[in-house]
């Protein structure tokens, strides 16, 4: 066990929830999705002594990456993403920001592929891919900390919609039962949007689980 650390804001229309990961005592940070405001993610992690080192995405929708490229001119830090959401990274229409007013296109620096094994600040991340809510959708396993950065693959008792482009309920639900059924019962999940909540809970009372 490491000593994890995890900052939240709720920024965008849509209630995104952006995580910060950290070490105990240290400054720098793993951002993950900027939803909107890159400059003021940036400013309120200045004001508390933070620095964004590392940018990582669990998906492409709009509410995710709204606030990714001002984020990562004034942090230098660079974005990366499952090589499967490059295509909607770079479509305002199929990441749906055209569709809610506010065309936007990122070009990320780097993609990881499924079951990669990062290595960002000490921590060990794994990578799993879980299609569904969009196709190259993925979550974040931190393995030695029992926590799950799941996106909007898996929220509390439900799921990611799968109605916009690349959706698709079906690959949703074998993602859940191929990449999240076999984690352990106390691991933490931090989704998208909404309370945080753990594996065995939801295998518990989640109605998408089975």
């Amino acid at each position: 066990m490491s000593d994890l650390k995890i900052g939240k804001m709720v920024l965008s229309v849509c209630a995104t929830n952006c995580y910060f990961v950290y070490h105990e005592g240290q400054n720098k940070v793993i951002l993950f999705d900027p939803a909107d405001r890159g400059d003021r993610i940036y400013s309120k992690l200045k004001e508390n002594g933070f620095e964004v080192d590392t940018i990582l995405l669990t998906h492409a929708h709009f509410d995710h990456i709204w606030g990714c490229s001002e984020l990562r001119g004034l942090s230098g830090a660079k974005v990366y993403a499952l090589d499967k959401e490059e295509e909607l990274l770079l479509s305002s229409e199929l990441n749906a920001s055209a569709m809610a007013g506010r065309p936007c296109t990122v070009k990320a620096n780097g993609f990881f592929k499924d079951g990669d094994e990062l290595d960002i600040l000490g921590f060990k991340i794994k990578v799993l891919a879980t299609p569904g809510h969009t196709k190259g959708s993925c979550c974040f396993y931190f393995e030695e900390d029992s926590t799950l950065i799941s996106g909007d693959t898996l929220f509390e008792e439900s799921v990611g919609r799968t109605d916009l482009p690349t959706g698709n309920m079906g690959d949703l639900t074998r993602s859940i039962h191929d990449k999240l059924a076999p984690l352990p019962d106390e691991t933490k999940v931090y989704p998208g949007h909404g309370g945080s909540t753990t594996i065995g809970h939801e295998r518990e009372y989640n109605p998408f689980w089975n």
